[in-house]
């Protein structure tokens, strides 16, 4: 049958799409053990993860003792899109990166998106805030402050202010969760490009981090073409409107520094060409 040519659920911008790339916290995993001083980070480290495999357990590291490296954002406004991300290049910024993050949800208050953020990213994010003493009031408002957030917040599960779209689309159940790369990927995007998440820490160890900003950012426009296209699925976008936003990320995401590798857009048009440019930040 035609697609249908009535919007049932509009969506309603602004919309903030995220993901972190966090590595280990080694001066906090130092502080939870008794090993000798004079050990270096890398000695504390390699210790733990012989520890682990000895219990038959893995090297990735608790959300607790994650250290957020890179905060990478698409930000839909009612202006156009923007992609920009919050970097602790410095190595002492992790703090400041957290911060402007949830500053600009108080400012804008838009609709989170995330890929399993429910699962990973916002418990991390939480942790470290609460580890640095930091302040996310409109994050945490559950109906306090603003009666609204009463039925929808970005705390609960159920609620879409925080729409964690693996999570929904496995409707809540654990063992149907799909992977960012392969929906991607599936649905004729570019998934994944240049790194996975299992090789960030070697990368930061190499002094890559431009690297991990820029896998990040590919991680969160795919994150957003699917978004759109399950916004096209659910009513939010009719096909036109859908069509139109696909060829807004090309145009905009032409303007970013950061690379895309365009046949694996072939789902929605050949896109040859890479995206690369400058930057723009959110307002």
């Amino acid at each position: 049958c035609p697609p249908s040519t009535q919007r049932s659920r509009p969506v309603a911008w602004p919309v903030l799409v995220f993901d972190i790339e966090s590595i280990p916290d080694l001066a906090g995993l130092r502080s939870l053990r008794d090993d000798p001083p004079e050990w270096s980070d890398d000695q504390v480290y390699e210790a733990w993860v012989k520890e682990r495999a000895e219990k038959g357990q893995g090297d990735f590291m608790p959300l607790h003792l994650q250290r957020v490296l890179v905060i990478s954002a698409v930000f839909r406004g009612s202006d156009g899109l923007r992609v920009h991300s919050f970097v602790d290049r410095d190595g002492t910024s992790e703090a400041k990166v957290i911060q402007q993050f949830f500053n600009t949800l108080e400012k804008h208050v838009p609709q989170l998106v995330s890929w399993n953020g429910g699962g990973f990213d916002l418990p991390v994010l939480n942790y470290r805030a609460l580890r640095h003493g930091l302040v996310a009031s409109k994050f945490w408002d559950q109906g306090e402050d603003d009666r609204d957030f009463k039925w929808n917040n970005y705390i609960s599960r159920y609620h879409h202010r925080h729409l964690d779209l693996m999570d929904l689309l496995a409707l809540y159940q654990s063992r149907a969760n799909a992977p960012l790369d392969a929906m991607a990927k599936l649905c004729g995007f570019p998934g994944k490009l240049g790194m996975d998440g299992s090789q960030v820490y070697a990368q930061f160890q190499a002094g890559h981090t431009e690297d991990i900003r820029r896998y990040c950012e590919t991680d969160v426009m795919n994150t957003y073409l699917l978004y759109c296209r399950f916004q096209k699925m659910r009513g939010g976008l009719l096909e036109a409107e859908y069509l139109q936003e696909i060829e807004r990320v090309k145009k905009d995401a032409s303007s970013q520094t950061w690379t895309l590798v365009g046949a694996g857009l072939a789902a929605i048009g050949a896109l040859t060409t890479a995206f690369l440019g400058p930057r723009i930040g959110i307002p």
